[in-house]
């Protein structure tokens, strides 16, 4: 005969797992979602990010062109430069409407990010954190009901190396405002030290920050340049969310850097190994001494550097590791 106290126990135990198993199929109707770490698409199919980024803000006249040859390429996410105003030259609802229907288009994930936010406490004219929400309220109605192939990225690398212990709060606040205001979406959060966490901010606040989110729908973006230039700190910082079981994907990173020199073959060879997404920087149009970093030529996709073969076609690279988003 089974006691009554564990007929109770297993009651509570079921009572207890019941929002975790009923959560994923209840946010896959709205859109993507995170579930155990892992980040999931609206069909309830795991999705891992393998993609570029790509400069509209600064080359819109190339975005109808790029998408496709991003795609083409093998890609299954593009992550998309906006620009809020407070830098550069505000991207509208209506431009973000047409880059959504693009990505859309040609099958591709769209991450958007505002960009104005990076290195704020140290660039000079960088935004806020609160700033890059005003943005997206500003230009939710061409986001809302996008939920299956958009994900906001709140803000790029929304603090410097200089009072970034503001960071956690910030982003706690910029999610639920969010929130508040009706977003949906899966959110992207960005590190401090110019995207880097050298200082590891956001690894050891992030478990804080996910809980904070009440949809528990937030991805976490480490950008990976010389700070990451051996195999174990690439390892180290990726196996500590996995192993936390937070969501992590590398939103930038290159070959090279004026900062150091990123182990690439590492960040891909770890990614591909723990399922985690990564978004190159970038498809073309560099500038400013960091030119190596464009992965094509002139915007031409049969022109292809040193780092876009390295990216597209070797090891762990996009074209042999992406898939498809199921929602397409």
């Amino acid at each position: 005969m089974v006691k009554r106290w564990a007929l109770a126990a297993v009651a509570a135990l079921l009572a207890a797992l019941a929002p975790l198993l009923t959560a994923p199929a209840a946010s896959a109707a709205n859109g993507f979602h995170v579930s155990n770490g892992r980040l999931y698409d609206a069909n309830g199919n795991e999705f891992v990010m393998r993609g570029v980024n790509h400069a509209h803000a600064w080359y819109p006249d190339r975005t109808a062109q790029a998408l496709p040859d991003i795609k083409a390429l093998g890609a299954n996410t593009v992550r998309v430069v906006l620009a809020t105003g407070a830098r550069w030259t505000r991207t509208s609802p209506s431009a973000v409407s047409t880059i959504v229907s693009q990505c859309r288009a040609n099958r591709l994930i769209c991450v958007l990010e505002a960009h104005d936010t990076t290195g704020y406490g140290e660039q000079a004219g960088a935004a806020t954190l609160g700033q890059a929400v005003d943005y997206w309220l500003g230009v939710k109605s061409a986001l809302v009901g996008q939920e299956r192939y958009v994900i906001i990225n709140i803000g790029n690398e929304p603090y410097g190396n200089g009072n970034y212990g503001g960071w956690t709060n910030d982003t706690r606040n910029a999610i639920s405002r969010l929130r508040s205001n009706g977003f949906t979406h899966t959110l992207v959060v960005d590190a401090p030290n110019w995207g880097q966490d050298w200082s590891n901010t956001m690894r050891d606040n992030a478990s804080t920050v996910f809980n904070a989110d009440p949809q528990r729908n937030t991805v976490f973006s480490i950008h990976m340049y010389g700070v990451y230039d051996t195999a174990s700190e690439v390892t180290a910082y990726l196996n500590a969310f996995v192993g936390s079981r937070l969501p992590i994907v590398v939103g930038e990173f290159g070959d090279n850097h004026s900062d150091g020199n990123p182990d690439e073959n590492a960040i891909m060879a770890t990614a591909q190994s723990q399922r985690i997404g990564y978004l190159g920087w970038s498809w073309s149009g560099n500038g400013g001494g960091v030119e190596y970093l464009d992965m094509v030529s002139g915007f031409n996709r049969n022109s292809l550097t040193s780092w876009g073969n390295r990216i597209f076609n070797g090891a762990n690279g996009i074209r042999s590791t992406s898939r498809q988003a199921s929602v397409y």
